[in-house]
């Protein structure tokens, strides 16, 4: 056994270029299955973009149209988190995803596309929040007085 091993590593050594060209056609398989999964994640993000508008044109109510949007998001996100790989179980992916977009809780996956979409959804997390303040601010400063302004007294009679 042990001539057998010498053997194997003086053919490898003297030959190791044709280990080059046997992995180059596999490098170009595997180059269009990365393709093939972006292409995949690009769908996944087409669908929620034609839905989101979809949802802009049918709700008139600005707060609906925020939820139904928020509601797209984490479900693209949990597809995506699924179709990349991030994540084995959909459900789970799912409710990491609506976990830090609503709360800011992090992921549970580590790789490169989980944090990247991580940050993307803290920022949607953070634009949601201002945007609900925004419609809260306005809706009290249209339906009453602030508390800058005194209220106005009628005089009493007989003054």
């Amino acid at each position: 056994m042990p001539g057998w091993l010498g053997t194997a590593r003086q053919f490898w050594k003297q030959n190791w270029w044709q280990v080059i060209f046997l992995a180059v056609p596999f490098l170009r398989f595997a180059r269009a299955a990365i393709a093939l999964r972006a292409a995949r994640g690009a769908g996944v993000v087409a669908a929620a973009v034609r839905g989101s508008r979809s949802a802009g044109r049918l709700l008139t109510d600005r707060l609906a149209w925020l939820a139904v949007v928020t509601v797209t998001v984490i479900a693209t996100a949990g597809q995506l988190l699924t179709v990349t790989g991030s994540y084995r179980n959909h459900g789970q992916a799912l409710h990491d995803a609506a976990l830090t977009t609503i709360s800011g809780v992090p992921l549970c996956a580590t790789d490169t596309f989980a944090q990247i979409l991580e940050l993307v959804l803290a920022v949607y997390s953070v634009v949601v929040f201002g945007t609900l303040a925004g419609a809260l601010g306005a809706y009290f400063l249209s339906h009453g007085h602030t508390a800058d302004e005194p209220e106005q007294r009628e005089p009493e009679p007989g003054r």
